[in-house]
């Protein structure tokens, strides 16, 4: 029985050194740190381990490579001698007997060493990764120690080996976009985050790629006053806009000059005093139509008022750009801000979508499950399409692309203003009316 214990003993050592060697590799080094922060025990060690990974898997191997070849030896000097003994006891030839013995012992060894020593604690260690490198940090820093000599001389000979392959050292590691979303996705589809959760920190993902022109409400749908209209022209001009925020111009909305309130406009208006509508005017700031979208928050959470005025790099007005446009490239548009027919997208039964040309480009993308090109000149649908044609469509036109076919169902002049995208071949494109 002794001898049973012990080479149990070895499997379940290998067994350890299998589960440290995974477990250490694969923790999560934020969690990690999180852990030594608070004090966790042994998170440091781990940490100080998988920095330096050449010595921390030449430790393993080492202890792994001793404890197989001490278990191989010992099962065949003893397990397999007893067992011998006790086949030729019954009556089994000498030669068969050995050869039996011997398959025996290395099989129930080599069954025992798979499942215990490799493949249970490689499981467990992908399955309590954090928890399992900061229990068996302190022994395999304690091994490393006492291990010194060998594990310099392995790490060495590794180093030599990838310099004359001519591999450099290894990245640090970085965590990509791609496997943020991935790790989003995998929460969600494990509970830990509600959908509306997942919804929000994509929609902030989107927010740090886009810049201010996949923000901004355009030129051709805002509402601005002329700063030398006569007050019944600016009244009218008031009781037609639903905005609380109106820009300023002088003529023209290329000689901007601030923004006003509606609120207090109208004030004026009822209290029946002789309207001063340059008293009323607040500096807004101006914002080059390449700034980034997290730019812009900052700039308006310091601005006088709340709204930024877009101009291109020649100085033409491109369009406006409030909080409430940051918070729609988070959480989406608004019901009640949007009719039902004017929504970015609608899911028709037939398993299409029909797709407004002013949606941003990156949401279609993720709706529709297509990639677009990192570095693009086009913020909208109605971009994206004008990209792939080169010229202004026809109604009725057709793009087939990543698998699905963009058909053009209608133009507001020269705007596209609405597509269907439906599954089809990605084979070729359709160029003209259908």
């Amino acid at each position: 029985m002794l001898e049973i214990a012990i080479v149990v003993l070895l499997v379940v050592l290998n067994g350890v050194f299998a589960l440290s060697e995974l477990a250490i590799v694969s923790a999560r080094r934020a969690r990690l740190q999180a852990m030594a922060a608070a004090g966790k025990r042994g998170a440091a060690r781990a940490l100080a381990l998988a920095a330096d990974p050449g010595r921390f898997l030449s430790t393993v191997q080492i202890g792994i490579t001793a404890v197989g070849l001490i278990a191989g030896a010992y099962s065949g000097a003893t397990l397999s001698v007893a067992l011998d003994e006790y086949l030729e006891g019954l009556g089994v030839p000498d030669v068969p007997a050995n050869w039996l013995a011997y398959i025996i012992v290395f099989s129930a060894i080599t069954f025992l060493s798979l499942i215990f020593g490799e493949l249970v604690p490689k499981n467990l260690a992908l399955r309590h990764a954090e928890t399992l490198a900061c229990a068996v940090a302190p022994l395999m820093y304690a091994v490393s120690r006492v291990a010194a000599p060998a594990v310099w001389l392995l790490d060495l000979s590794t180093r030599a080996v990838f310099s004359l392959l001519r591999q450099s050292q290894p990245a640090k590691s970085t965590v990509t976009e791609e496997e943020i979303k991935a790790l989003i996705a995998e929460a969600e589809g494990s509970g830990v985050l509600e959908p509306g959760e997942r919804r929000l920190i994509s929609g902030v993902l989107r927010l740090g790629d886009r810049p201010v022109r996949g923000l901004m409400t355009p030129r051709t749908d805002v509402d601005w006053i002329d700063a030398s209209a006569d007050p019944n022209d600016v009244k009218a001009r008031l009781l037609a806009s639903s905005h609380s925020r109106m820009p300023v111009g002088e003529g023209t909305a290329d000689h901007l000059i601030g923004v006003v309130s509606a609120r207090e406009l109208l004030v004026e208006f009822m209290s029946g005093r002789a309207l001063d509508l340059r008293a009323h005017v607040r500096r807004a700031p101006i914002i080059p139509d390449t700034t980034d979208a997290l730019d812009v928050l900052e700039t308006l959470r310091d601005a006088e008022v709340p709204m930024g005025l877009i101009h291109d790099e020649y100085g033409h007005f491109e369009g406006i750009v409030t909080p409430a446009d940051i918070l729609e490239a988070i959480a989406g548009v608004f019901r009640s801000d949007v009719d039902a027919e004017e929504q970015h997208a609608v899911p028709r039964d037939d398993g299409s979508w029909l797709i407004s040309g002013s949606m941003p480009a990156d949401e279609m993308a993720e709706q529709l499950g297509i990639n677009l090109p990192a570095m693009r000149d086009y913020q909208t649908v109605a971009g994206f399409l004008l990209s792939e044609l080169r010229r202004l469509p026809l109604v009725g036109e057709q793009i087939q692309m990543q698998g699905w076919r963009f058909e053009i169902v209608d133009l507001d002049g020269r705007r596209i203003d609405k597509v269907i995208a439906s599954r089809g071949p990605a084979a070729r494109r359709q160029m003209g009316p259908t």
